[in-house]
């Protein structure tokens, strides 16, 4: 009887191995298909990158989505994002990330965030985000992530950070960055009063049209903040894969000069600060994070 139990045991063990790899395997040629269809579509990529950027408004949320081609292959790719401290890495690199500590207690871990102003700023002035973080799929040919929080400022809630990640043929890799997060009436209002005071002039990626002086009009309003972010999310686990080819003690500077260097390129939407106000920031921040106390 016990033989016949640990037969069982291993039957069920390795159909559940069978079945993980078939969702994996369908996950991979469903973001390879839609990363083709993007291609297929006119006018669909603003970059002049391998890189595509959608949005989405409903009543009571918003999300933004990238796909995009990183020139590192999955191997490498796959290991550096697979583990919540590298998330934090990644994370702080974007301007209102004051704070992230990592934590994992048996099977479940943790990202401790707090989220700010684009200006140097005590913890106690920001907000704190608590994300679970955890691998949903880790195979040969395919990765996916998910960080989720039930709250954030301003009464937003149901956050959700996913990355699916798979490789090519050519030695890059494929990346699906996914941003979304909910709000309620509250929130809804406070956002909007900061979209018609001082974010009146904050724009997104997607084009909607001409100005008077015939140069491209972007979207504005909450499709265009979650495109910023969305943007500005990519760019960091961008930046954090090409550090990694820089000496350990190099990769940091490299990191921040980077994610600097790409959001510049598309100042319309991302300028904030200069290059020196944020570098400052930031090396103070991550020595709070990684050396400093434990936040509250």
């Amino acid at each position: 009887m016990g033989a016949r139990l640990r037969l069982l045991a291993v039957a069920l063990v390795c159909t559940g191995m069978g079945l993980a790899h078939a969702v994996a395997s369908d996950a991979n040629a469903a973001l390879l298909a839609k990363y083709r269809a993007l291609q297929a579509q006119p006018g669909s990529n603003q970059f002049k990158t391998p890189l595509y950027l959608e949005s989405g408004e409903t009543t009571d949320g918003v999300a933004g989505n990238i796909h995009a081609l990183v020139d590192h292959p999955f191997a490498t790719t796959g290991v550096a994002l697979n583990g919540p401290g590298h998330w934090c890495d990644i994370l702080l690199l974007h301007l209102n990330i004051k704070y992230c500590r990592a934590s994992t207690v048996g099977q479940a871990s943790a990202l401790r965030v707090y989220i700010g102003k684009k200006h140097d700023q005590p913890l106690e002035d920001a907000y704190l985000v608590n994300f679970a973080w955890r691998v949903v799929a880790a195979t040969p040919d395919y990765l996916k992530i998910m960080l989720t929080a039930d709250e954030g400022p301003l009464s937003t809630h149901d956050y959700q950070i996913m990355l699916e990640a798979v490789p090519l043929d050519d030695g890059r890799t494929l990346l699906h960055l996914a941003y979304s997060y909910s709000f309620g009436f509250a929130g809804r209002v406070a956002m909007q009063a900061y979209l018609a005071t001082i974010g009146s002039d904050k724009l997104g990626f997607t084009a909607v049209g001409k100005q008077a002086d015939g140069q491209t009009a972007y979207i504005g309003g909450m499709r265009g903040l979650v495109e910023r972010n969305t943007m500005r999310y990519y760019l960091a686990i961008e930046s954090y894969l090409g550090a990694l080819s820089a000496p350990p003690q190099a990769q940091l500077e490299k990191s921040l000069r980077d994610w600097f260097a790409a959001v510049e390129r598309h100042p319309r939407q991302l300028h904030e600060l200069e290059q020196g106000e944020y570098l400052e920031m930031k090396r103070k921040e991550y020595v709070r994070a990684r050396v400093g106390p434990r936040a509250p």
